[in-house]
C-alpha cells in the first residue's frame, strides 16, 4: 500500500460502466515521512467516505482494479482506506 493526500476532486462527464457512482479524487503521493513525492495522480475512490485533506491508503496497478466492485474495471489507482496516523520508530 501507498500513502497518499487528497488534494482536490474530479468530475468526470463521461462514466465508464462500473465506476458509476464512485468517486474519483486528486491524490499527491507521500513517502513515509509524509513528505510530497512525485506528481498529483487520480484515484477511484472505494472507500466513498474520503475528501480534501485526508491522508489516505491507495493501490496501483491491478489491486487497484480488484478493489472496486465489480472487479477489473478500468483504473489505475484505487483509494483502499483512510488513514488515522502514521508511527515511524527512529532511525526509520
Amino acid at each position: 500500500m501507498l500513502l497518499g493526500r487528497v488534494i482536490g476532486t474530479v468530475v468526470p462527464c463521461v462514466i465508464t460502466p462500473g465506476l458509476e457512482g464512485v468517486p474519483m479524487l486528486v491524490v499527491q503521493p507521500l513517502s513515509q515521512e509524509q513528505k510530497p513525492t512525485g506528481t498529483a495522480i487520480v484515484c477511484a475512490d472505494s472507500t466513498r467516505m474520503a475528501g480534501p485533506g485526508e491522508l489516505i491508503a491507495y493501490e496501483g496497478g491491478r489491486e487497484a482494479a480488484l478493489a472496486l466492485d465489480p472487479w477489473f474495471v478500468p483504473v489505475d489507482q484505487t483509494i483502499v482506506g483512510i488513514v488515522d496516523g502514521v508511527n515511524l520508530e527512529d532511525g526509520q
